[in-house]
């Protein structure tokens, strides 16, 4: 498909301050590591720039904002964006108007291969998304991605240029009240309250709770809090001994209630494959919403550009 039937119009002319960049065959713009500090342009005839820029996380503070309200549920990677050195942000821009953003995850697991976390632009310049997403990873030099299947536009990129995707676990919202029997087991809490709070306050740590049978543990559960408000998520292990007989949907239940007490709402998520925890999930009130999705970036699928030198 050629540049003007993307509805921009024109031919697309790509800039780096170091050089023309080469056709994407060739190789990569010269003298740019992962994470370069370099801006990327972009120009179009109708003279509305893209550009792509590094930034500090705190410039899309308020962008972050309007992503999550736009998600409204559990965003599973949320919390690495407040952990100092962990993402790399760049921002997007027409001009001089910021208009999106991206991240790139770049250490704990990621360290040994920086990955796309999140892309995200205002509504109203959605029309610009391939054009910003082909800059963000020439800019960035990223190859490889793990996304959230609900998130806005992004599974739509990760389709387009995506290789290799695979799904690594399911995502839950609660969507039901259940009124599942005790089977004579009793919620207890290890975690005093006021900790419990003081976790959801921080938005780190959590609680933990299990289940009195006849004086003994049968299963164990808790609640985290390290995502983003107002959402906790939801886990639990049933003895092997006690499995099959509905004491891990129980749990999940009363755990849900718990959660809705302290003024967050419950979330989950389970392995893909893990059919038992799936209908343990689904039995409590919860619905998949979404799959991580984790992959290669295909630089070969980025079109060929007419580039110039500045």
């Amino acid at each position: 498909m050629s540049n003007s039937s993307r509805g921009i119009g024109g031919n697309l002319t790509v800039r780096t301050p170091d050089e023309a960049v080469k056709r994407r065959d060739d190789a990569e713009p010269a003298g740019m590591s992962f994470g370069a500090g370099y801006p990327w342009h972009s120009q179009l005839p109708n003279g509305m720039g893209v550009r792509v820029e590094p930034a500090e996380v705190d410039a899309t503070l308020s962008l972050r904002t309007r992503y999550r309200q736009e998600m409204h549920c559990q965003i599973v990677h949320d919390s690495i964006h407040r952990r100092e050195g962990w993402t790399l942000t760049y921002l997007f821009k027409l001009e001089e108007m910021t208009v999106g953003y991206g991240s790139i995850a770049v250490a704990g697991p990621w360290k040994e291969k920086p990955t796309l976390l999140e892309f995200y632009l205002l509504p109203e310049h959605r029309l610009r998304a391939f054009e910003f997403f082909e800059a963000f990873v020439l800019l960035s030099q990223v190859r490889h991605l793990e996304i959230q299947s609900n998130e806005p536009l992004l599974p739509e990129m990760t389709h387009t240029y995506g290789r290799n995707i695979e799904s690594e676990k399911i995502v839950f919202a609660d969507q039901f009240t259940t009124n599942l029997p005790s089977l004579g087991a009793v919620l207890r809490a290890l975690t005093p309250e006021k900790e419990v709070r003081k976790c959801l306050e921080r938005r780190q740590g959590g609680g933990d709770w299990v289940l009195d049978l006849e004086g003994a543990v049968v299963a164990s559960g808790g609640i985290l809090f390290h995502y983003n408000r107002p959402y906790g998520d939801i886990y639990m292990e049933v003895n092997e001994s006690h499995r099959k007989r509905g004491f891990g949907a129980y749990l999940v239940q009363e755990l849900k209630r718990e959660c809705y007490a302290l003024g967050a709402v419950p979330a989950a998520r389970c392995n893909r494959d893990n059919v038992a925890s799936r209908r343990t999930l689904q039995k409590a009130g919860f619905v998949p919403c979404a799959h991580m999705l984790f992959g290669e970036i295909a630089i070969d699928r980025i079109p060929t550009r007419t580039a110039h030198g500045l």
